[in-house]
């Protein structure tokens, strides 16, 4: 099934290994399901506040440990390290949301009374659930279904990114910390191919993967035919639009820190942006100044804005659609050089070059949808910009995509916003702010964006399943 194999966490900071593990072996998994199933058996008759006070403690214990771990997700994905830090503060807030509506979200539903009988509708756990997590937002992304689905009573097994093993071992730490029941919530370091066939193992009862399209479709096509449920995040082209009666100034804020905030590597930051005719000449002016005032450097020092890209690979691949464009027609709007400061590189960094992380953010203008840049998933900083007519095609453009994670809208008008939004293909319609989860609505994609659902009260049905009970009573 798998094998001792090493792999090595190369940092984008410096091309160079970080770190190094082994892949979990055969034994190694196959303890880890026997333990999590004999586990999660007593782990779900605990009470519900009990659950919850282990998820705190294991919360509260990363909190402790901020400092620690934002710089480790510094070295592993390149983020600046003031914000690394901050991932912590927000999965702390995002998990107490989720343990403070456990309650209600579990509880049993209320029926009407019905004479002679005694109904109950109740949630019970799935049992053991695979959360197979991403390097973009490694904490944030992993805690959307572990704190859930153990709160709910399910055994959870995490399967991190290559890139950030450092944070599944920090989750595992945080449980250890809090105590929580041997076995109950584990982590393994897996390939691509032992992945695949844990997914299809007996014990494994629900699967959750943040990812690739890609990788969603392989996971889906793994599954076929083992009855198991499966909650797919998956790709995004998060568009946003600038209407004629915005304030221009926080819109167009609000829009350049969604689109570069991570070095552009967010799930729903914004890949493509729509003005309208009436305020465009007055908006380019302000994105093109706004995204000047980004300091591209070594993620450690304190006035690096904007770090390295999570690998040379994919500074490569941005840069390729970059190239695509202007060789199509579109004009980019920043030199290069404008980043390229000795100051926030120690030694100096190689920026927009071959085999370096590092790449310069890019504003596109004469963009059109028969482009790769406007029609598929970029994921670095880069911001195409096409002007509009009106907002009727600013409704056709957004939704002539193959995903639909969000979109966001920038107007003071509020019901033509409503009416707007009633008719965009997405999971999440933003009114004046853009690329933010708030962990009290649920958060979920359609088309190619995925299938399922977290966060919310409603995130917990994801992780249970109903139960009835019909009971006639005799008198």
């Amino acid at each position: 099934m798998s094998t001792t194999a090493v792999f090595q966490t190369i940092s984008p900071i410096n091309n160079q290994v970080w770190l190094e593990r082994p892949y979990a072996s055969d034994k190694q998994i196959a303890v880890a399901l026997e333990q999590a199933t004999k586990a999660q058996q007593l782990w779900c008759k605990l009470p519900l506040n009990e659950r919850i006070a282990y998820c705190q403690q294991a919360m509260d214990y990363c909190l402790s440990q901020q400092q620690a771990i934002g710089r480790d997700i510094c070295w592993q994905m390149g983020r600046p390290l003031l914000q690394a830090e901050r991932e912590v503060t927000v999965m702390v807030e995002r998990a107490s949301y989720m343990l403070e509506v456990a309650e209600s979200a579990l509880a049993p539903a209320q029926l009407h009374a019905k004479a002679g009988f005694n109904n109950r509708l109740v949630r019970e756990p799935l049992g053991l659930v695979m959360v197979i997590a991403p390097w973009n937002y490694p904490l944030l992304t992993a805690i959307n279904s572990i704190i859930p689905a153990l709160v709910a009573g399910n055994g959870v097994i995490l399967k991190h990114s290559s890139q950030t093993p450092r944070c599944a071992e920090w989750l595992a730490e945080a449980f250890k910390q809090a105590q929580l029941p041997e076995g109950v919530f584990q982590y393994l370091h897996l390939d691509h191919q032992t992945t695949g066939e844990l997914l299809i193992a007996n014990e494994i009862n629900h699967v959750v993967l943040t990812g690739s399209v890609s990788a969603g479709k392989q996971v889906e096509q793994q599954l076929a035919g083992h009855f198991k449920t499966l909650g797919l995040e998956l790709g995004g082209k998060d568009a946003a639009y600038i209407r004629p009666d915005a304030d221009l100034k926080a819109s167009v804020a609000s829009i350049i820190d969604g689109a570069f905030y991570n070095s552009g590597q967010s799930c729903c930051g914004i890949e493509r942006l729509y003005i309208h005719q009436d305020v465009y000449n007055q908006c380019l002016p302000m994105i093109i100044d706004a995204v000047k005032q980004y300091r591209l450097g070594h993620p450690e020092h304190q006035q690096t804005t904007l770090g390295p890209m999570v690998r040379a690979s994919a500074a490569s691949q941005v840069q390729a659609q970059i190239q695509q464009a202007i060789e199509q027609g579109a004009e980019a709007q920043l030199d290069s050089q404008l980043f390229i400061n000795e100051v926030f590189g120690q030694p100096p960094l190689r920026i927009n070059t071959a085999n370096s992380a590092y790449l310069a953010p890019q504003v596109l203008t004469g963009v059109n949808h028969q482009m790769d840049v406007m029609m598929e998933e970029t994921f670095g900083p880069l911001l195409p910009v096409m002007k509009v007519s009106d907002d009727q095609q600013a409704i056709t453009l957004i939704n002539d995509s193959d995903y639909g994670l969000t979109a966001a809208i920038y107007s003071q008008d509020n019901e033509t916003t409503r009416n707007i939004g009633n008719q965009l293909a997405v999971g999440t319609v933003f009114l004046n702010r853009c690329d933010y989860l708030d962990p009290a609505l649920a958060w979920t994609g359609v088309k190619a964006s995925g299938k399922g659902y977290c966060l919310s009260a409603w995130g917990y049905e994801t992780v249970t399943r109903p139960k009835s009970y019909h009971f006639k009573e005799q008198a």
